[in-house]
């Protein structure tokens, strides 16, 4: 009998849905049995966010500040698992705080170590460095990351930002103004999620994992952006800057810290709808100057290596 754990945090249910598609073919098998964990935090963020909270979480999400979450129970944690698939959302470029929190927790040391680990990322679109940060979190639970699969708004960018603010602050999954495109994953994205199912289930009954990415990729697990790359690596760099700044004067001054953040709202707008165009243009004008190294990140961010064993 082969165990595996699906453990994952999702406010919307998007995420959920997605997790469930593909775990639910593998339920099917009678060798495998499977036990589901939904992250939950002591003090629950709201759904649908409030404009004053969403912001608020900006610099704990991208500092990777954990917070406490309501503890695992013991069946769980005294079971040895041949599979963990793990189900993550980005929060500010970064993993979400509940999944932060329960990376850099000891329960997920126990439960990660010398464990094979499939991440599932539904999200907006950029994804790419938060699954780094991911990535170094579970070398450090000593855990062994053998897939990812990557779902995303796969609208462009400043349509996905009006629809997912639409669905943020209203918690509905809606047209937004009734004739924008539904945000998120879409919903044929998200059923067949179970595609990717016969591949995970093939690795974890002959427990030989190798391989299993690049299969995964095939099927379209997997799409990387050169663009978004790019714009993620440098929004990073900002988001950096303005999290330390607000946690720093935050901690000596709430009202600081509440005039930061207005601040930072008024720069995230100017960043998205002014700075990423003009990035986008220096993007295309130095494509082909960049081109063999936008192949090699294409690569690496598609697989499940880490950089420092590359």
């Amino acid at each position: 009998m082969k165990h595996v754990l699906v453990i994952h945090y999702s406010q919307s249910g998007q995420l959920s849905e997605i997790v469930n598609n593909i775990v639910t073919p593998l339920a099917l098998s009678e060798e495998i049995n499977i036990t589901h964990h939904r992250i939950e935090m002591e003090t629950p963020y709201p759904f649908p966010w409030n404009k004053k909270k969403f912001f608020d979480v900006f610099p704990e999400s991208f500092l990777q500040i954990p917070d406490k979450i309501k503890p695992i129970p013991s069946e769980i944690l005294n079971q040895k698992y041949d599979l963990i698939i793990l189900g993550h959302q980005v929060w500010y470029l970064s993993p979400s705080i509940p999944i932060n929190s329960f990376l850099k927790s000891k329960d997920a040391k126990k439960l990660l170590n010398d464990t094979p680990v499939i991440t599932v990322i539904g999200c907006r679109n950029m994804w790419i460095q938060a699954q780094e940060k991911v990535k170094t979190l579970l070398n450090l639970c000593n855990a062994k990351l053998v897939g990812n699969i990557a779902l995303v708004d796969r609208h462009i960018n400043h349509i996905s930002v009006l629809t997912i603010t639409h669905w943020m602050f209203t918690g509905k999954k809606s047209r937004f103004l009734g004739f924008f495109p539904k945000p998120g994953v879409s919903d044929k994205d998200i059923k067949n999620a179970a595609n990717f199912t016969p591949l995970i289930q093939k690795a974890l009954l002959t427990n030989n994992f190798t391989g299993l990415q690049k299969e995964l990729i095939q099927l379209g697990a997997i799409k990387i952006k050169p663009f978004l790359v790019l714009a993620d690596k440098r929004a990073n760099i900002l988001f950096s800057k303005w999290a330390n700044l607000i946690y720093t004067k935050g901690e000596t001054s709430a009202t600081k810290r509440k005039k930061l953040l207005i601040l930072f709202n008024y720069y995230l707008l100017f960043a998205i709808w002014i700075i990423a165009p003009i990035v986008f243009i220096v993007f295309l004008a130095t494509y082909f100057l960049m081109y063999k190294k936008i192949i090699r990140e294409k690569k690496y961010y598609s697989s499940v290596d880490t950089k420092h064993n590359q």
